[in-house]
């Protein structure tokens, strides 16, 4: 451990770092250069033969998130050339955020998903290291946690991985009749920048009366002092620290009750807990609490949000030239806390689906990154990753696009079906590590295909077509608040189909499939 007399360039002391406006001082008493963006280079990326592109997604973690504030990276790359305890490191960290959050606690954690691990980690086993390293075998722990119908979704999975039972409710009448010994929390989607019919101000008188800890999953929200759910009864919140916050894109926050916010950072990586796994660094947490610093101190949302919408008047003005082409601002709403711009326009004059439009950006240059996708006459511009400056050669590719488009769609009348496929197929699913043995009952009507596809454990409805011997099958296999989806095309030829499978997210497969036979 260093001295405490061991000298900082500013003369400083480690108590003082994060001080009000330490962590910024310190940074400048050691000669940190905040990095610009005119002077960044995409050399890093294109020399690995990966084109970077203008992204009007926002802050899509596949597409890299937001971008991170200047501040942040110079405290980053301060922070990584000294070497702290972390406990200590993060003692003082969290006094800092929650001084300036006015909440009781605060912990840095590795992006918000971890921060609901952590979480749920603490409202089943506290501090007890006994029942830390038994986690996450759930023997004599409680092992529910209560989820409105509303509020699961894909992310609910970093509660689920504590092996917790999701107990779903839709009322107070259920909500009061699902908690009992077995309870170990209330997890609910924040909603300040939208509604709900059964949210937080429904649950939480009822989780108080009970005594049970209320989790609010608020990862795309900007903060908000005083915290508007935990005036509304929550005891945890969490938040991706890479999103509208412009901090780490790996860190996150869970701030709230001091009590369990201690148990989730004991639950937590340094410490050899079930959330060892999800380990935040001295840089992430130095970078975060900047980002916090000047988050409360110098960014003024409404001015962003009107330096936007006028990007969006530039947009407008240049893609409306354009016959059938119209936009609309829209305002910010749940998981988007910001306002957006919608483009649609008239396929009769336009002549491009959604999807082809996305792929014309995608493929052009500058290279840009959309929301366009699918069969559809239109899509969101999100503005909070774009750089100054973006918007105008965003304009640009867009008229150009629409401008370059034929009139009307071109229908193409699919050849009649060389075989029939009717019936019940025995499919195998050959995946990039590993197989499953899937069915697929197919219906045809011409050239429509409709039926039910068999997942390895799901099941869920299949519809496509048949052209020839092209066949194009999608189904949706749900899956608690998911939806696994799955794309088929390929060939059919007596017997036998086979081609390539698209799973959305997790890659690809290949088929194979033969006429099931009765025994």
């Amino acid at each position: 451990m260093a001295s405490k007399k061991h000298p900082v360039r500013s003369g400083m002391g480690r108590r003082d770092v994060f001080s009000a406006g330490g962590a910024a001082a310190l940074l400048a008493a050691a000669g940190a250069t905040p990095v610009s963006a005119s002077s960044a280079s995409p050399d890093v990326y294109l020399r690995l033969g990966v084109r970077p592109f203008i992204n009007t997604t926002a802050t899509l973690t596949i597409n890299g998130g937001s971008r991170t504030l200047p501040e942040v990276i110079s405290a980053i790359e301060q922070a990584s050339q000294f070497h702290v305890n972390i406990d200590e490191l993060m003692e003082k960290a969290s006094e800092r955020v929650a001084e300036l959050l006015k909440v009781e606690w605060a912990i840095v954690t590795s992006g918000a998903a971890a921060a609901l691990s952590h979480a749920t980690a603490a409202c089943i086993a506290g501090a007890d290291p006994e029942k830390m390293q038994q986690l996450p075998d759930l023997r004599r722990l409680k092992n529910q946690v209560i989820m409105p119908r509303e509020s699961r979704d894909v992310y609910d999975h970093a509660t689920r991985g504590l092996g917790v039972e999701i107990v779903e409710v839709n009322s107070v009448a259920e909500l009061e009749s699902a908690i009992g010994p077995k309870t170990a929390m209330i997890q609910v989607l924040g909603v300040h920048f939208g509604s709900a019919k059964f949210g937080l101000a429904e649950v939480a008188p009822v989780a108080k009366k009970a005594g049970v800890p209320v989790l609010v999953d608020a990862a795309a929200d900007y903060l908000i002092v005083p915290n508007p759910y935990i005036a509304l009864g929550a005891d945890l919140v969490a938040y991706s620290g890479g999103k509208i916050l412009r901090g780490p894109q790996t860190a996150g926050l869970l701030v709230g009750r001091k009590d369990l916010v201690r148990a989730a950072w004991a639950n937590s990586a340094p410490h050899h807990a079930f959330g060892r796994p999800m380990k935040v660094s001295k840089e992430e947490i130095v970078g975060m609490v900047v980002a916090v610093e000047t988050f409360i101190n110098k960014r003024d949302m409404k001015a962003e949000f009107r330096e936007w919408e006028s990007w969006y008047a530039h947009i407008t003005e240049a893609v409306t030239q354009v016959a059938g082409v119209k936009t609309a601002v829209r305002p910010p709403q749940r998981g988007g806390p910001f306002p957006t711009l919608l483009v649609s326009w008239d396929q009769k004059q336009v002549g491009l689906t959604a999807g082809e439009v996305g792929h014309q950006l995608l493929e052009g240059e500058p290279r840009i990154m959309s929301h366009a996708s699918g069969g559809g006459n239109s899509f969101l511009i999100r503005p909070a990753a774009m750089r100054p400056g973006d918007y105008k050669a965003v304009a640009t590719r867009l008229a150009q696009v629409f401008r370059g488009a034929p009139k009307g769609l071109k229908k193409r009348v699919p050849a009649p079906p060389s075989v029939e496929i009717a019936g019940r197929w025995d499919v195998t699913v050959h995946y990039e590590s590993g197989s499953a043995e899937h069915q697929l009952f197919l219906a045809t009507k011409g050239n429509k295909v409709t039926g039910t596809h068999l997942g390895w454990a799901l099941q869920g409805d299949l519809e496509g077509t048949i052209d020839h011997d092209d066949v194009s099958f999608q189904s949706s296999l749900p899956t608690g608040p998911q939806r696994l989806s799955y794309a088929f095309s390929g060939k059919a030829t007596g017997d036998t189909m086979s081609g390539e499978l698209r799973l959305g997210e997790y890659g690809r497969a290949r088929w194979t499939a033969k006429r099931h036979v009765q025994a």
